[in-house]
């Protein structure tokens, strides 16, 4: 256990933080499942006001959970962090997740 002190988990718990609102959750499974999205894409998948959706976007930008990139007119989001892909993948394993 002494070795318990030398852990630093804080990313790791940031990511949790962030992923703990249900939206954001479905945000970040869409788009892994679709491999980039953009905001008028999400707002209609999610039925939510494109306010709303950017809301939690810049919430996960800001903790390099995702990345956005320009093409043409649009910015596409994507997810960036391998360890939340990780999660993600493995959340998509359990069968109770489907519940």
């Amino acid at each position: 256990m002494a070795q318990m002190k030398q852990l630093d988990f804080s990313r790791e718990a940031e990511i949790f933080k962030a992923l703990g609102h249900p939206i954001r959750l479905k945000i970040v499974y869409g788009l892994l499942k679709l491999g980039g999205c953009n905001v008028k894409n999400m707002q209609e998948c999610l039925g939510m006001h494109q306010a709303t959706v950017s809301q939690h976007l810049i919430h996960l930008k800001n903790r390099g959970i995702i990345t956005s990139s320009r093409q043409g007119l649009e910015m596409v989001y994507r997810v960036a962090d391998e360890w939340t892909m990780v999660l993600i993948d493995n959340i998509n394993k359990n069968p109770a997740a489907s519940d």
